[in-house]
């Protein structure tokens, strides 16, 4: 079992661009704004011969449990409690603070294994910070450059002495063989195999929506504890972080993201980077939740939102948040499912569910959705059934004649799941009206039961057999 390593410190002393380097990705966001990071986000760390879990968290700033800074330096406190050593970082440069002091009284009586690190120290003049240090009490301080990869061995060493050669290096345990990843094996399936839904592999889901819709809130119901920082105020969460949990036996991996905004009025470059963070996130995900405050829903945000996800091609699920706050309840659900129909029509049929993070009410509902959702996500129809249906669908509604000459649908094939994807031969391909693409994705989905995913159909040209034939004299 690997080892957890919190990095702390107050406020722009390099916390995150140290985290990066370990982790090898720019994973945490990093600006020059003191207090970029706000909860606290892992990583997988690798440090020369070392491999172990590195907790990115907030920095330190005097503040009342009450306030923002105050609830994000609680966070702090439970990523100092949950690792094994924790990397005080200072920084050389600037020299201490009386914030840098505190942190060290407190991590003096704690009694856990720490290391000092003098952060920024090539900068000229960093040699007064860096023997400043010393008066902190927490031993040798290790002077290194987190932007530059300057004195990473020396960290290294200092880890293994703070933590014993037993506990840093942990005897590896073997996989058992059968502990593989199948996704992708659906580009070899043969045509007419339907394989079954897979309900032991972990899902990755995302949870996105405005600013102050209540996603954060949301995932701690989920996990029982205050895991993310939450709060009254909008836009707390800037990173993307993710969280693990089991559900009924299978693993769910969660990615809270930061609240977006209209794109006009996102001006600042660290909002900027936090939308990207979250547009990565839907990206990484097979499922997205899109959390709608029920007090004020559908706003046009909302609904760009949801077609971010089906343009990306993810298994979407809407949650009308804040429900407790409702009350005409009925009422309320009769008109937000006449306005999610009208509404949303490339994503019919979504599957909606009203929710309370705050009470924790539909929570269950909520799940099930996402896991039915994931199941038609990852649908695979046989081509004989899927012919015998399109033969149906033309004697119902045959396709429009162009030019004088009617168009003809003679062969279809599913290419590829999640999401569904379908190929049709045809004549004349680039001829063929969106309406009537509209209406054989519509069949698909009353049909074949795939509502609320977004469906691709493709249209090739069938071959003539008789176009590379020389003409006879």
């Amino acid at each position: 079992m690997n080892f957890t390593v919190a990095i702390v410190g107050r406020p722009n002393v390099g916390k995150s661009t140290l985290f990066n380097r370990l982790v090898g990705k720019k994973l945490a966001l990093v600006d020059d704004t003191p207090g970029v990071t706000r909860d606290r986000r892992p990583g997988d760390a690798k440090l020369v011969d070392l491999r172990f879990t590195i907790i990115d968290t907030a920095g330190l700033e005097q503040s009342g449990p009450e306030t923002l800074q105050g609830r994000m330096w609680l966070q702090t406190e439970a990523a100092i409690e949950e690792a094994d050593l924790t990397l005080f970082v200072v920084d050389a440069k600037y020299g201490l603070t009386p914030a840098d002091e505190t942190l060290g009284k407190m991590l003096r009586r704690r009694g856990k294994p720490v290391v000092l690190v003098a952060n920024k120290s090539e900068a000229k003049g960093s040699d007064g910070g860096y023997y400043d240090a010393f008066t902190l009490g927490l031993g040798e301080p290790v002077a290194i450059s987190a932007e530059h990869g300057q004195g990473m061995i020396d960290l290294r060493d200092a880890i293994v002495a703070a933590l014993g050669e037993d506990r840093a290096f942990p005897p590896e345990i073997d996989e058992p063989a059968t502990n593989v990843d199948l996704r992708g094996e659906e580009e070899l399936e043969d045509d007419d195999y339907e394989p079954e839904y897979d309900d032991t592999k972990p899902l990755r889901v995302a949870i996105i929506g405005r600013p102050n819709a209540g996603k954060s809130t949301l995932i701690n119901r989920f996990l029982g504890e205050d895991r993310l920082l939450t709060g009254p105020e909008a836009g707390i969460t800037r990173d993307s972080i993710s969280v693990e949990w089991d559900w009924r036996g299978r693993t769910i991996k969660m990615f809270d993201t930061a609240g977006m905004r209209k794109k006009a009025r996102v001006q600042e470059k660290l909002e900027k980077l936090s939308v990207a963070d979250s547009l990565r996130s839907i990206r990484f995900a097979e499922s997205v939740v899109i959390v709608f405050d029920a007090t004020i829903p559908f706003e046009k945000q909302d609904l760009q939102l949801v077609d971010l996800v089906a343009r990306e091609g993810r298994a979407a699920i809407l949650a009308f948040n804040k429900w407790d706050l409702v009350e005409d309840t009925q009422a309320l659900l009769a008109d937000l499912r006449e306005k999610t129909e009208r509404l949303l029509p490339q994503v019919r049929g979504i599957r909606a569910v009203p929710i309370s993070g705050q009470t924790g009410y539909g929570l269950d509902k909520l799940m099930q959705s996402i896991i039915d959702t994931d199941k038609t996500w990852n649908r695979r129809i046989s081509t004989a059934k899927l012919n015998k249906w399109l033969e149906s669908q033309q004697i119902q509604h045959p396709p429009p004649a162009v030019s004088g000459r009617r168009l003809k649908l003679k062969y279809m094939t599913q290419v590829k799941a999640r999401p569904p994807g379908f190929m049709i031969s045809c004549t004349r391909p680039e001829s063929v009206p969106e309406s009537y693409i509209r209406y054989l994705t519509n069949g698909l989905r009353a049909d074949f039961e795939m509502p609320g995913v977004p469906i691709r159909i493709h249209l090739r040209a069938s071959e003539n057999p008789f176009e590379n034939r020389k003409k006879k004299r």
